[in-house]
């Protein structure tokens, strides 16, 4: 029953912009942290964001700290990831989940950063 799905990915050059969504159904979304983890190729999958619509704490890793932002706006059961100033090494399949208990993997979006 509880299903996430993301979209948005793209191709788009280093610098540039781009802004992946996620839509949640099935669980109560303000009782679970939900974000973000990318798998480059060659790399295991890692998060990297994630956002507690419970008090609207977020967290980053390093390698996107700065540069890509998490946000829910009113919206009550999606999130939106915002990354800017992208670089060829985020090139990768990027999949939201819940983060620290996550239900089944989807197939992500495919995001393309080139040189």
């Amino acid at each position: 029953e509880a299903q996430l799905v993301e979209s948005g990915g793209g191709l788009v050059q280093a610098g540039g912009s781009l802004r992946l969504s996620c839509s949640a159904s099935g669980f109560t979304f303000d009782d679970f942290a939900v974000g973000w983890f990318r798998q480059a190729p060659g790399k295991e999958r890692e998060g990297i964001s994630c956002i507690s619509k419970r008090d609207g704490s977020t967290y980053y890793a390093d390698s996107v700290k700065g540069r890509f932002t998490l946000s829910s706006g009113n919206a009550k059961n999606a999130v939106f990831l915002q990354m800017n100033n992208l670089k060829p090494e985020d090139t990768g399949v990027y999949y939201c989940n819940r983060f620290y208990s996550p239900i089944a993997w989807g197939q992500g979006v495919q995001v393309t950063v080139s040189s």
